[in-house]
């Protein structure tokens, strides 16, 4: 993982994102930040689980399902499966390392 400043690339709104290997962050004091860098690191690992370019369709499709389904792009955006997983987790500093693959698949359903 390579840890990056890069405050033009980073959409408005957002602070951060991972891009394989890389985890692009707007601000210097982020690349500090435990549970943010964890967040990452998270999307990092779904990422190389579904081998990258998948990971991206797969995002941007469920990003538009979720748009349709809450009419909300804030809202959207929080119940893509793999933000879900991501935020759930992100406080657990030790996630990782006992994670078993494709654990956002248990995200996938709607919250009740």
């Amino acid at each position: 993982m390579f840890l990056i400043v890069a405050k033009y690339l980073i959409p408005k709104g957002y602070r951060g994102m991972a891009v394989f290997p890389f985890v692009l962050v707007k601000y210097d004091v982020d690349k500090t930040n435990s549970v943010f860098v964890n967040h990452e690191k998270i999307h990092l690992r779904q990422q190389l689980e579904l081998l990258i370019i998948p990971f991206f369709v797969w995002y941007f499709l469920e990003y538009l399902i979720r748009l349709i389904q809450y009419k909300n792009g804030a809202l959207a955006y929080r119940n893509i499966s793999f933000e879900r997983e991501a935020y759930a987790k992100e406080t657990n500093l030790t996630y990782l390392k006992n994670r078993t693959l494709f654990q956002f698949l248990h995200y996938t359903k709607n919250k009740k």
